[in-house]
């Protein structure tokens, strides 16, 4: 053994910040041009020895069937690395650029002419799949499909989570319309589904002054079109439950600005002489 324990660690301090920190040693060694990694798997990456020390490191070497100098070629792997971490750092920033081009969920979400940055928060998922969310730091759509590319395909999972993720997979206008404001044989999510999805949420209030900066250009055209006569009530009976429909136009009503004398209901509010000489 030619290391020494101030050699390690001096090369995983340096380590430590670098972009290849969780690449596996098996590939950066084939980067290099130098004799593989003899120990095979995923989980074989930098990160897998650098918070350990010296005496550490060596022994779960040993753990793994290897001699104790075998932490020569690992120094050697890191420190050649480093060398040429900026160069590596292009490949690899192209490289995930690419996977996520290659992504079938971001290719899915165009297709259904669903924007990638549409927030979480705005879906109907279940408050369980909404928290995981947040502690993984998923706050969109595109965040979500590239986080569901990456996993493994041995975790398991449930709930929204898996109804969603099976939803973008396979397309399913059906399944899609009970988490997003999506509606069938349309593309695209829209303001009225939205606000349904909000009038069953935890906080209906908060979901729905949400979904109305979200959707300011589709409730910019709904105001245009109440204006001109149209009704509020009609705006949301596509949803097919009168229940939901009548919550809906409830939640939405306050958030609409509209010319005085209307009202929203089709008809333009009598006044003055006309309203006193037709009263009944």
């Amino acid at each position: 053994m030619k290391s020494t324990a101030k050699d390690w660690d001096e090369t995983r301090t340096a380590f430590a910040t670098s972009i290849m920190v969780d690449t596996t040693l098996s590939s950066l060694a084939q980067n290099l041009d130098a004799p593989d990694w003899p120990v095979k798997g995923k989980e074989e990456t930098p990160a897998k020895y650098i918070d350990l020390s010296f005496e550490e490191v060596t022994e779960l070497l040993q753990l793994k069937g290897q001699k104790p100098d075998r932490i020569d070629q690992l120094i050697s792997i890191l420190k050649e690395t480093l060398a040429f971490d900026s160069p590596f750092g292009e490949m690899v920033a192209q490289a995930e650029a690419a996977s996520e081009r290659d992504n079938p969920l971001l290719k899915n979400l165009a297709k259904l002419g669903i924007p990638e940055n549409f927030p979480i928060a705005l879906t109907g998922l279940g408050a369980d799949t909404v928290e995981f969310c947040k502690l993984e730091k998923l706050a969109t759509l595109g965040e979500f499909a590239v986080f569901a590319q990456g996993m493994s395909q041995n975790v398991i999972v449930g709930g929204d989570f898996k109804k969603l993720l099976n939803a973008l997979s396979h397309v399913d206008e059906g399944a899609l319309a009970e988490v997003l404001p999506f509606r069938r044989g349309a593309k695209g999510l829209h303001l009225a589904e939205a606000v349904a999805q909000a009038a069953r949420a935890k906080d209906p209030v908060a979901h729905t002054e949400l979904a109305t900066t979200w959707f300011k250009d589709d409730l910019a055209a709904l105001e245009r079109d109440i204006a001109a006569g149209g009704s509020l009530s009609r705006y949301f009976v596509q949803l097919g439950d009168a229940a939901v429909e009548a919550r809906a136009a409830e939640l939405l009503r306050p958030h609409l600005r509209l010319p005085a004398g209307v009202s929203g209901s089709g008809e333009k509010k009598k006044g003055g002489l006309f309203s006193r000489l037709f009263k009944r």
